[in-house]
């Protein structure tokens, strides 16, 4: 939030994709994040299409690199216990 986004678009986040809070740019972001976190799911040729359309090589690296180690630090955070802070949505 210090780097600019409101609270009411973090509460957002799980319908992202139908908020007009969203750009289509950050839409693809949380997509691709989904699409690489979610077990059984990988990024289909669509998204990986529009992504490029939004981010260039650089840049895709980059955002995979971040949710990869999201990923690496739940996995890391559950093994040992550690206690979500109240920021995750889910129940």
């Amino acid at each position: 939030m210090h780097a600019g986004a409101s609270e009411e678009k973090i509460r957002q986040v799980p319908s992202a994709a139908t908020s007009d809070l969203f750009s289509e740019r950050e839409r693809v972001a949380l997509a691709w994040a989904e699409a690489m976190t979610v077990t059984g799911r990988r990024v289909m040729d669509e998204l990986f299409a529009r992504a490029r359309a939004h981010f260039s090589e650089a840049e895709l690296v980059e955002l995979t690199a971040a949710a990869a180690l999201e990923n690496f630090r739940s996995k890391f955070n559950t093994a040992l216990g550690i206690e979500a802070q109240g920021f995750c949505v889910l129940k």
